[in-house]
């Protein structure tokens, strides 16, 4: 389905470019695409549009989330400002954190002493607790990797029962799933991960899949419409039509609904509806917040020389116990309705998305990151979902370098990210333990964008456009090919940023495996 929701998308904006016209005099209200991205290669950025006014009733056109490339479950939430929520990663009793699945943007700054913090960017979706529905089988916890052609996709939750799997809706992990020849011979068998991806490494030929209905759930109908969007599997037996398979082919999908919805319901079983550990501030929010403009910066309380700095929209409690307070998500949302506080939303759209691989790079399968003896994590690609995996460690020199899947305790889901981010940026130490992490406005500095299992060298960019200029408004920190002009691709879906100073080394070990090591700034201890 990820290859045939780029279909969907792009009938999507055939249809946005058409209505443009009628658009340009709402145009502070109606975000544009960039301009200096062929629009051939480019997802809209966070259009939002309005039904016009007709004798008879139209469907709305689908509104974009400027920050992920992805359609949008409810577009009022794109009326609110992007909430940033500071959220802590050391002590360890902080981990599993609540709602980094859910932030399109998060990043990781050093706050000396060997430990990192988390700057999530919220906006377009809200964090929820959800019920962590399972299949029959074992979860799949390994990544997968790619050895020949991929046959696959994922195994999802239809909630809305509408028999069409749509870009909000969450997988079904532990859902057992076979693959089959022409003959009917079993060939492989898999299960689905935690988001619901599973795959299959085959050689050409003619193959089917079949689904394990897992106890409680039904099919789906199968083929009912749009061939992007609906279930493969049949309804009694679970199998896919045989097909003839030559190249990857990333779009068999199964949905399944649940046959008693109290399942669903069984709201003592869920997380409560808190994203944190929330912690103090840090001197680099104040520039994050700044190109998120009109945003609600969210800490606990900061020191006195990083106070004055920040902007204030809210302060929550300096609980050290667990990691730091709880945020309740309804909280953060009266939040972010107050910062609105009746103003028109800013245009945070600023990056092109793209599902195509882009041109260049290198082979790259893993990075591991490096901090501190007690501070280590990766990132894994898995060629199923295509997508980051990520992995830390317990904090503890006893078992120090080992390292487990890392999950979201709102959904018991293990982090999976699009993009990952290594920014190069400047770190000047004000105090032993504080640092000021240059992302202010007009700096440049260079990155690595691990995209699509691969590695790309390429710019950061917190320059004004001539738009910005005219206008006043920021927007959010670009990233750019070489030429420090065009705008590279992100992949659809969420970016993790990963900030290190200029002389971090990032080097590869072994064919696709990378390693960075961080270079800590000169008087920081």
């Amino acid at each position: 389905m990820i290859y045939s929701l780029k279909k969907f998308i792009i009938i999507c904006i055939i249809s946005l470019l058409v209505c443009s016209c009628a658009r340009q005099a709402n145009a502070t209200n109606h975000p544009d695409i960039p301009t200096d991205v062929p629009a051939e290669t480019s997802a809209p950025q966070g259009l939002v549009t309005e039904t016009p006014v007709v004798s008879e009733p139209v469907e709305p056109i689908v509104t974009i989330n400027p920050l992920t490339g992805l359609l949008v479950h409810d577009s009022s939430l794109l009326d609110l400002p992007a909430a940033l929520v500071s959220i802590a990663h050391f002590p360890p009793a902080a981990r599993p954190q609540s709602g980094l699945s859910y932030a399109p943007f998060v990043f990781e700054v050093y706050i000396t002493e060997g430990a990192t913090r988390f700057l999530a960017a919220f906006y377009g979706e809200l964090p929820a607790p959800e019920p962590f529905i399972t299949g029959n089988c074992v979860v799949r916890t390994s990544p997968f990797s790619q050895t020949d052609i991929v046959l696959g996709n994922r195994v999802w939750l239809d909630a809305n029962q509408n028999h069409m799997q749509d870009a909000w809706e969450h997988g079904v992990g532990g859902v057992c799933v076979n693959l089959y020849d022409a003959n009917s011979n079993l060939l492989q068998q898999t299960t689905t991960d935690s988001n619901g991806y599973y795959g299959f490494n085959v050689a050409a030929g003619k193959y089917f899949i079949e689904v394990i209905k897992p106890e409680g759930m039904e099919f789906n109908q199968k083929d009912v419409g749009d061939e992007t969007q609906d279930s493969d599997a049949d309804q009694g037996t679970g199998r896919s039509e045989a097909m003839d398979v030559t190249a990857t082919l990333l779009n068999l999908d199964a949905g399944l609904f649940l046959l008693n919805e109290s399942i669903a319901a069984q709201r003592s079983e869920l997380p409560i509806p808190y994203v944190g550990p929330v912690r103090s501030g840090r001197l680099v929010y104040a520039d994050i917040a700044s190109f998120f403009p009109g945003s609600c910066l969210i800490f606990a309380y900061a020191s006195a020389e990083v106070l004055v700095e920040l902007p204030t929209c809210a302060f929550v409690d300096h609980i050290l116990q667990g990691g730091g307070y709880m945020l309740e998500i309804d909280k953060m949302k009266q939040l972010a309705e107050e910062r609105k506080n009746g103003n028109t939303p800013e245009n945070y759209a600023s990056n092109s998305f793209s599902f195509d691989m882009p041109e260049g790079g290198v082979p790259a399968d893993r990075l591991d990151v490096y901090f501190a003896w007690l501070n280590q994590s990766a990132w894994a690609y898995d060629a199923a979902s295509q997508s980051w995996w990520r992995y830390v460690d317990n904090a503890d020199p006893q078992t120090a370098g080992i390292l487990r899947p890392e999950v979201d305790h709102l959904n018991n889901r293990q982090l999976q990210f699009e993009n990952v981010i290594v920014l190069f940026a400047h770190h000047d130490v004000i105090s032993p333990t504080n640092l000021d992490i240059h992302l202010e406005q007009d700096w440049v500095g260079d990155a690595l964008l691990f995209r699509d299992g691969r590695m790309y060298q390429i710019r950061w960019s917190t320059t004004a456009s001539e738009e910005e200029i005219k206008s006043g408004i920021r927007k959010p920190i670009k990233f750019l090919y070489p030429d420090d002009k065009t705008l590279f691709p992100l992949k659809p879906g969420h970016t993790w940023v990963t900030i290190v100073t200029p002389l971090t080394s990032v080097t590869e070990t072994s064919t696709g495996q990378w390693l960075l090591q961080f270079s800590q700034p000169e008087g920081a201890k």
